[in-house]
């Protein structure tokens, strides 16, 4: 057995709850047998079959090609040209059936079209496609924008229920959960179809509203598939993990039906959805978040700062991380700060509630204290602080970093951050993610060693908004009421440590991966992580950014929560209809999910 396999199953083994446990021993001979069906198989569905589910669904069931296929079959062709025009345009990966935000993972899992896809418009439409796989047994897998690192919402010879279609967003001035009258506060919200990218709620309760909903980075990252996942923003220092402002959804679970979760009706579920993995619990099909007060501005700090030796570089990092904590470990200040091999931070962060003078007195120090020593360190870029209204913060022409989708047709207010652009198409040689404990920064020496030590290897990126310490009592409270692994609440940053190459999408041409460098790649990672792992042994990651092959994944996913995750599984989706990788209840399943263990 190959020690990774070998390690998740110990380690699935050991998370289980004791009446679980004594469950799965004694269920295990009948349920061992059940595999789900593949094309070409006796039991797979007729085409008599097929035809009845795409009369139920309005005629959306769809062949699903690969993106880039048509450059396979004729790579001088105009449908070729077209996919390579926009191979770097997320919204247009995105806007594919079969596309994925990242190519693929060396030695984990490389895109590959669902057999079929149900285009859906309706929760109706989601009804009948999870009830048809349910009783075909067929592997089904769910795609909102694709964005899932992990390939979660991608498997051949599957059934797949698209939901990017179903996208409107609708503002609500008053709005209270359904049962839940006099029990819970009627709030200004925003409610949103499961198809909806981050862009569409900050263009309708932002640009247009003027208010604040807590949502991803990246403005194409699905809504419903970030707030499963408990979800990190820009500013969610300030405003916590966006699950955390989650009134209510509406799921379709494995039965087919069509339920309504939150605090007064299914609460366990409305719990689970919050943070417990996303393609774990149903398909969700919308979803409605409380909305904020508008702080008055929004801004940033950046700069690129080279130390002239290891030396120097090693008192710079401990310099920033007694500045981060004296200064910035508050609500008003968060995304990310690198640290890399050649000896460079690399400071881009983000900023809310602070005016021009605030931002710039904020940095003056630190910015002035290394232009004390130029024997010492060199601005490789210019350093500065700016910010600008709140309200035109994701308005196309307004900040330069903004790119617009150029597509004919496409949404004007659509367009996304210069500095995600690389994770389009990404072929990942390896990833990690750790939670540095808030008390660390008391122990400034001790952290910078370790990240001093992470950075040899390795490129080490720390997002503070990934990390709720330092953040409002409010916040914090909010997402301990999330499934989320609890140490994101007393972590300071997530450290990412991660890598990879250009696009991979089968149907490109490319030469061939050198697996060699690759695996020395993924291995510089493991390193840099250990270093890390040394000062934090018990720190989480995050469900989103994380390592494939982590074999405690339950345990880092989700702490003490996994066990009451299981039996909301349990409860909703007993004979486990919904797969994902390191998803609840996967262990349960063969690593494509088609077999019972």
């Amino acid at each position: 057995m190959h020690r990774r396999s070998l390690l998740k199953g110990m380690a699935a083994m050991i998370a289980l709850p004791p009446d679980l446990l004594s469950r799965a021993a004694a269920n295990a001979a009948a349920a061992s047998d059940f595999s789900r069906v593949r094309p070409g198989d006796p039991a797979w569905p007729s085409a008599e079959s097929w035809a009845k589910l795409k009369e139920a669904v309005g005629g959306n069931l769809i062949v699903v090609e690969p993106p880039f296929g048509a450059c396979a079959a004729d790579p001088q062709g105009a449908a070729c040209a077209d996919a390579l025009a926009n191979i770097h345009n997320p919204f247009y990966i995105g806007d594919q059936p079969g596309g994925t935000q990242v190519s693929g993972w060396l030695d984990a899992w490389t895109p590959a079209p669902s057999a079929y896809a149900v285009k859906a418009r309706s929760s109706a439409d989601v009804a009948a496609a999870v009830s048809f796989a349910r009783d075909n047994r067929l592997r089904l897998v769910v795609k909102g924008a694709g964005h899932s690192y992990q390939g979660t919402s991608n498997a051949p010879d599957s059934l797949l229920i698209w939901t990017r279609p179903m996208n409107q967003v609708t503002l609500h001035n008053s709005f209270t959960p359904q049962s839940c009258e006099g029990k819970i506060a009627p709030s200004p919200a925003v409610t949103a179809e499961a198809g909806a990218v981050w862009i569409d709620l900050y263009h309708a309760v932002t640009s247009e509203a003027g208010r604040y909903v807590q949502g991803g980075g990246c403005t194409d990252v699905g809504v419903a598939g970030l707030i499963q996942s408990g979800g990190f923003g820009s500013f969610s220092k300030g405003f916590g993990a966006a699950a955390g402002g989650l009134l209510e959804a509406e799921v379709v679970t494995a039965d087919g039906a069509v339920r309504i979760a939150n605090p007064c009706v299914n609460p366990d579920l409305f719990w689970a959805l919050k943070g417990g993995g996303g393609g774990s619990w149903g398909v969700v099909t919308r979803l409605t978040l409380r909305t904020h007060e508008l702080p008055a501005f929004f801004g940033g700090a950046w700069g690129t700062i080279q130390a002239r030796s290891d030396n120097a570089f090693r008192h710079l990092i401990e310099r920033f991380v007694g500045f981060y904590a004296e200064t910035l470990f508050n609500p008003h200040w968060g995304e990310t700060v690198s640290f890399a091999p050649d000896n460079v931070l690399t400071i881009s962060m983000v900023c809310q509630g602070l005016d021009k003078d605030q931002a710039e007195a904020a940095w003056r120090p630190f910015f002035d204290w290394a232009n004390a020593s130029p024997l010492e360190f060199s601005f490789k870029s210019p350093s500065g602080t700016g910010v600008l209204p709140a309200r035109r913060f994701w308005d196309n022409g307004v900040l330069p970093f903004f790119v617009p989708d150029p597509r004919p047709g496409a949404p004007k207010f659509h367009g996304w951050w210069r500095g995600d652009q690389e994770q389009v198409g990404a072929f990942f040689h390896g990833y990690e993610s750790v939670w540095l404990p808030a008390s660390l920064l008391q122990e400034s020496g001790r952290l910078a060693d370790a990240l001093f030590a992470a950075s040899r290897p390795k490129k080490v990126a720390l997002h503070f908004n990934k990390g709720l310490a330092g953040g409002p009592d409010e916040a914090i409270a909010g997402a301990k009421d999330t499934a989320t692994n609890p140490a994101a609440t007393t972590a300071f940053a997530l450290a990412i440590i991660a890598d990879g190459e250009g696009a991979r999408y089968p149907g490109l041409a490319r030469p061939p991966i050198d697996e060699v460098a690759a695996r020395k790649d993924a291995r510089a990672i493991d390193l840099a992580a250990a270093e890390l792992l040394r000062i934090a042994p018990d720190a989480g990651s995050y469900v989103s950014e994380s390592n494939y092959f982590n074999p405690l994944w339950q345990t880092a996913y989700w702490g003490k929560n996994y066990a009451r995750l299981r039996a909301v599984k349990a409860k909703y989706d007993p004979d486990g209809l919904f797969f994902v990788h390191n998803g609840v209840g996967s262990e349960e399943w063969s690593a494509d999910g088609f077999t019972r263990l």
